[in-house]
C-alpha cells in the first residue's frame, strides 16, 4: 500500500481522475442529483412567492435552474477546474433578486404574473451584468494573483466558514418540523456508525436514499392521520408532499428556453447589489473548489486552475442572466460535502449527475416530484454534508504552526469577526425594509449587505490581510502560515500530480496552457 502524503486525504475509494463500475457511478450520480435538486427547491420556494409567483412558475423556475445547472455543471468539469463539482444554485444571488421583486417600480404591476415577469426580467438583466465581473476577474488572471497568495492559514476560515455559514442559516429549517428532520438527521449519523463497525467505505453511499425515503414516508403518514391540520399553512406547504401542489403544476415535458420571460431590464442599483453577490459566490466557490480538491484526493488546486474555474463560474452565471433562473451560480457546498460523505471524488460521477439534471429539467413531472421532499428533511442532510466541507478546511491546521501567537491570533480572529458580523446582518437578510442598513440608497444597502452577511466572505478578508501584512517577510511567519509546504503548488508544473487532475481535454493545454 502506498504511503499516503499530508496532502491526501485518507480513506478516499475513488479520486477526481478515477471511476468506479458503472452501476455504482450511475447511483452515485443520482445522488448528486437529488441533492441539488434540494438546494433548488429551497431557492425557488423563498423567491417565487415574493415574486408574486404562483406554483406554475415555481415549477418552470426549478426546471430552468436545474437545466442550467446540468449545462454548467458539464462545461465546469470538462474546462474549469474540473474538479468534482456541480455548479448549482447560489443562495447569496437571493439577496438582491428580492431586493428587486420587493423593490417600488415592481409594486406598480397589480397582475401577479406580470410582476412575476418583469421582476425576472431584472434580474436578469443584473445578472448578465455581474457575470462580466466574474469572467474578467477569473480569465484575465485577478483571481489567480489572488489565490497565489493564500496560505493553508488563511485558507482554514474560508473553506470552514464556507459549510458552517449555511449550516448556521439552515439549522433553523429544521425546526420547522422536528418530527421527521430528526429522524433523517439521526439515520445519517447511524450510517456513520454501522460504517465504522463494519469498516465498509460504501455503506455510507445508501445513507441519504435511505434517510429520505423514511422520513418523507413518516411525513406523508403523518399528514394521512391529519397530525398537521393545527400547524399554518405555510408549514403545511414546507414539511408535507401533500400540500405543495407542485407536482401537478409542472408539466409532463418542457424544454428551458433562454429569454422566455422576455428582454431582460436594467437597473444601476441591482447591478452594483448583484456584482457584490457575484463577489460573495466566488469567494464562497473558492472554498469550495479547495474542500473538493482535498476531499477528491487532488493535490492542491494549482492558482491558474482556481482563475480558469472563476471565469468559468462567470459563464454560468451568464447562462442564469440568458435562461431567467432568478439566482445565479455558485459551487455546491451540499454536493462537495457530498464527496466526503460517499468517499467517491470521481469526476465522471459528476458528470452522471449533470444527465440526471438534464432528464429531470425536461420532464417536469419528475423533476418536481424529486423537488417535493419537505424541506426539513433537506436541511438535515445538508447539515451533515455541510460539516464535511467544514472539517475539510480544518484540515489545513495540520500545515500550520498552531503554537504561534500570531497563527492564534490570525485564526481565532478571522473565525470570531466571520462569524459574528454576518450573525448581524442575516437577521433581516430577506428582508430589505427592516434591515440594518438605511442609507436612502436601496442598492448601496443591498450591496454592502450582501457583502457583510456571507461568513466565508468577512472571515477571508481578515485573516488574508492579517496573514499578508503581520510580520510580513519574516521567514519564521512563512512555516508558521504554512506557506513553505504550499509553496510546489504555486505553478501549474511545479507538482506532477496537477497534470492528471487539472489538465484540459484534447490537448487544450497547448492552446490554454495553465501557468
Amino acid at each position: 500500500m502506498e504511503e499516503e502524503d499530508m496532502d491526501e486525504t485518507i480513506g478516499v475509494a475513488y479520486c477526481v481522475a478515477r471511476f468506479p463500475s458503472w452501476p455504482e457511478g450511475i447511483f452515485l450520480g443520482f445522488l448528486h442529483c437529488v441533492v441539488e435538486v434540494g438546494t433548488i427547491a429551497m431557492a425557488s420556494r423563498i423567491l417565487v412567492p415574493l415574486m408574486d409567483g404562483g406554483n406554475e412558475e415555481k415549477a418552470e423556475m426549478i426546471e430552468t435552474l436545474l437545466f442550467v445547472a446540468a449545462i454548467n455543471t458539464l462545461l465546469q468539469t470538462l474546462f474549469g477546474t474540473r474538479l468534482p463539482v456541480v455548479i448549482g444554485t447560489s443562495y447569496t444571488f437571493l439577496v438582491p433578486a428580492v431586493s428587486i421583486a420587493v423593490s417600488k417600480r415592481m409594486r406598480v404591476f397589480e397582475d401577479p404574473h406580470q410582476r412575476f415577469m418583469h421582476s425576472m426580467r431584472a434580474i436578469q438583466g443584473a445578472l448578465i451584468v455581474a457575470s462580466c465581473f466574474q469572467m474578467s476577474v477569473g480569465f484575465l488572471g485577478f483571481w489567480r494573483i489572488f489565490a497565489r497568495c493564500l496560505s493553508p492559514l488563511s485558507v482554514v476560515p474560508l473553506v470552514s466558514l464556507t459549510g458552517l455559514g449555511l449550516s448556521l442559516s439552515i439549522f433553523p429549517t429544521i425546526l420547522h418540523c422536528p418530527e421527521i428532520a430528526l429522524p433523517a438527521l439521526f439515520i445519517l449519523v447511524f450510517f456513520q456508525y454501522i460504517a465504522q463497525r463494519m469498516k465498509s467505505k460504501g455503506v455510507n453511499r445508501f445513507a441519504i436514499i435511505v434517510s429520505i425515503v423514511i422520513s418523507w414516508a413518516l411525513a406523508e403518514f403523518l399528514s394521512a392521520i391529519g397530525a398537521c391540520k393545527e400547524r399554518s399553512v405555510e408549514t403545511q406547504m414546507t414539511c408535507f408532499t401533500s400540500r405543495s401542489a407542485l407536482i401537478t403544476a409542472a408539466p409532463w415535458i418542457r424544454v428551458p428556453r433562454p429569454f422566455k420571460w422576455g428582454r431582460p431590464s436594467f437597473n444601476a442599483g441591482d447591478i452594483f447589489a448583484m456584482v457584490s453577490a457575484s463577489l460573495v459566490a466566488t469567494v464562497e466557490s473558492t472554498g469550495t473548489f479547495i474542500a473538493a480538491s482535498r476531499l477528491g484526493k487532488a493535490s492542491p488546486i494549482p492558482p491558474s486552475v482556481l482563475g480558469r474555474g472563476v471565469g468559468w463560474l462567470g459563464i454560468a452565471t451568464l447562462l442564469n442572466g440568458f435562461f431567467g433562473t432568478g439566482t445565479g451560480s455558485t459551487a455546491s457546498v451540499a454536493n462537495a460535502g457530498l464527496l466526503g460523505l460517499t468517499r467517491v471524488g470521481s469526476r465522471r460521477v459528476i458528470q452522471i449527475s449533470a444527465g440526471f439534471m438534464l432528464f429531470f429539467s425536461i420532464l417536469g413531472k419528475f423533476g418536481a416530484f424529486l423537488a417535493s421532499v419537505p424541506l426539513p428533511i433537506v436541511a438535515a442532510i445538508y447539515c451533515i454534508l455541510f460539516a464535511f466541507v467544514a472539517s475539510a478546511g480544518l484540515g489545513f491546521l495540520q500545515f500550520c504552526n498552531l503554537n504561534s501567537y500570531r497563527s492564534m491570533f490570525i485564526l481565532g480572529l478571522s473565525l470570531c469577526i466571520g462569524l459574528s458580523v454576518p450573525q448581524y446582518f442575516n437577521e433581516y437578510l430577506l428582508l430589505p425594509k427592516h434591515g440594518r442598513l438605511h442609507t436612502g440608497s436601496t442598492g448601496f444597502n443591498t450591496t454592502v449587505q450582501v457583502l457583510l452577511s456571507s461568513p466565508a466572505t468577512v472571515a477571508i478578508i481578515v485573516a488574508y490581510f492579517l496573514d499578508l501584512f503581520l510580520r510580513r517577510g519574516d521567514a519564521s511567519a512563512r512555516r508558521d502560515s504554512g506557506r513553505h509546504w504550499w509553496e510546489k503548488f504555486r505553478s501549474f508544473n511545479q507538482d506532477t500530480r496537477s497534470e492528471e487532475f487539472y489538465s484540459l481535454p484534447l490537448n487544450l493545454n497547448k492552446i490554454f496552457p495553465s501557468i
